[in-house]
């Protein structure tokens, strides 16, 4: 029918606005991803919306209110904590880590652990432990993902293009400009976004003569074991990505492209519904196409990626992991710590294991601190083949039967522990 009009120009501007958020995201994870924006991208007004609030000046808080985000955290680069951390040797203490633990906690269980022995099971409480590698930061460039996104990549683009052409050969000059506006802002604005190079931000160079960064991160249901030098480990604790913008502070540019989107957004709803029926649907088509590759780039895993990327660029090979899988709580933290004292010259010094099983099992009744005396004291004997976790070896004096039973097994825990380190 001739009266019949399809105005999908509405619509263009919101639909699929937080996937094409979570794919323009990703454009500093791949390499040449901002050569690939050249499409008819939904999303716009949404889009504008999100990254303008990157520009910094009164005139773009003006067109984008609300809190200016830093690159990193608008690109959801830094936006994530990590769990508590506690240095063996140093005696740091950090409540909350970077977003590099944040992401080497989620990395963690994807290696098969080995059982340690157990006696019996209460839960079971995962240990990793990680050799971090001596990390060059004069030569320190991240690597990003390879080429082979730009097959999927080249779908909405020759979608795009094609629509674009089959508009003009019908004559419908209104819905051809604006495909052709909608492949030109998507295009810049990727550009010029993916234009910021990608670093590796921590405290590179700590306090001379500073101790090994051993030490461990808390989790609820396991912990991380980091074994390396300062400056290594503190691009775990302390490391985040940071994002270099062109124009920094206020970063015109961005504000430039957020506008130009705003701007195609208001121009599709005044010109699509001039067009004619053929040309609303090559709209509707590029738009759907560019929405389907969007979506499939908001389906990929971003920590992931972002996970792989630290560790390619740190060169933390998943041989540097070694995971354990312990019966109990008790066990968990005696193995933890035989391993932070292991191949120390006794007697200890700059290391205090008392203070490390108090991290896990702060207990302060009778049986929990003979429990602790007993692990420490197998820990700062001269390291053997001997075990001493028997009750004939403690003292206890002051507990009646039942806590004697439960100093038995808890002690049996340390037992397993012991064995399996």
């Amino acid at each position: 029918s001739q009266k019949f009009s399809l105005d999908a120009s509405g619509v263009a501007g919101f639909f699929g606005g937080e996937e094409a958020i979570t794919a323009m995201a990703t454009v500093h994870l791949y390499r040449g991803r901002r050569w690939l924006g050249w499409y008819n991208s939904p999303g716009s007004y949404t889009i504008a919306k999100e990254f303008g609030r990157i520009s910094k000046s009164r005139f773009w808080s003006g067109l984008f209110p609300g809190s200016n985000h830093d690159p990193a955290i608008a690109f959801k680069l830094d936006v994530k904590t990590g769990p508590k951390y506690v240095a063996s040797r140093s005696g740091t203490v950090m409540q909350q880590t970077g977003h590099f633990a944040h992401l080497l906690t989620q990395g963690t269980d994807d290696a098969t652990p080995l059982p340690l022995p157990a006696t019996r099971t209460t839960t079971n409480s995962r240990v990793s432990i990680v050799t971090v590698p001596e990390i060059a930061y004069d030569n320190l460039l991240v690597q990003t993902m390879s080429y082979h996104h730009a097959v999927f990549a080249s779908f909405p683009i020759l979608v795009s293009i094609s629509t674009c052409i089959f508009s003009a050969l019908y004559a419908d000059w209104y819905c051809f400009a604006m495909i052709l506006l909608g492949i030109m802002s998507s295009g810049v604005t990727c550009f010029i976004i993916g234009s910021g190079v990608l670093d590796i931000e921590t405290v590179k160079k700590p306090a001379e003569g500073s101790p090994p960064g051993d030490g461990i991160l808390l989790m609820q249901d396991g912990v991380i074991i980091l074994k390396g030098k300062e400056k290594d480990v503190n691009a775990i604790t302390k490391g985040k990505f940071s994002l270099k913008l062109k124009g920094a502070p206020e970063y015109t540019a961005i504000g430039l492209c957020s506008l130009l989107l705003e701007v195609q957004f208001l121009l599709q709803l005044l010109l699509i519904p001039q067009g004619l029926l053929i040309g609303q649907i090559m709209f509707l088509t590029s738009v759907v196409a560019s929405w389907a590759y969007n979506s499939f780039l908001a389906s990929l895993d971003n920590e992931k990626l972002q996970r792989k990327l630290f560790c390619e660029t740190i060169k933390l090979h998943e041989s540097a992991t070694v995971g354990f899988n312990a019966g109990t709580r008790t066990s968990m933290a005696a193995f933890t710590c035989f391993v932070l004292c292991e191949n120390l010259p006794r007697p200890l010094k700059d290391i205090e294991p008392m203070k490390i099983l108090l991290e896990f099992l702060p207990n302060e009744t009778p049986v929990w601190q003979k429990w602790r005396e007993q692990v420490v004291a197998q820990v700062e004997k001269e390291e053997d083949d001997t075990s001493i976790f028997q009750s004939g070896n403690v003292n206890l004096s002051g507990l009646n039967s039942n806590e004697q039973t439960l100093l038995a097994t808890l002690l049996q825990d340390a037992k397993d522990a012991y064995d399996g380190y």
